[in-house]
């Protein structure tokens, strides 16, 4: 992975991440605890959406940043979730 790469996979990670904590309140990390909710939530879409059948069918980074928030949204809920218990 190059540097350039690193640095834009942290940017969608950042605003996913952002995004994610704006959709559910109350459950924001800071940016580098959005980044790493974004990241991880880009994986657990990336593992959990082909298995679901499912498609975003948007091209390029903004389909990236919507894959990515989507699963960072879940992966928040599954948090506030485990927190309440």
């Amino acid at each position: 992975m190059t540097v350039e790469a690193l640095i834009i996979f942290l940017l969608i990670g950042a605003i996913a991440g952002w995004l994610a904590g704006q959709v559910v309140k109350g459950h924001g990390f800071g940016l580098i605890g959005n980044i790493v909710v974004g990241i991880v939530g880009a994986f657990l879409a990336g593992w959990l959406f082909p298995r679901l059948g499912l498609n975003l069918g948007l091209p390029g980074i903004v389909g990236e940043i919507l894959f990515a928030a989507i699963g960072a949204i879940i992966l928040l809920f599954l948090i506030g979730l485990i927190k309440r218990a």
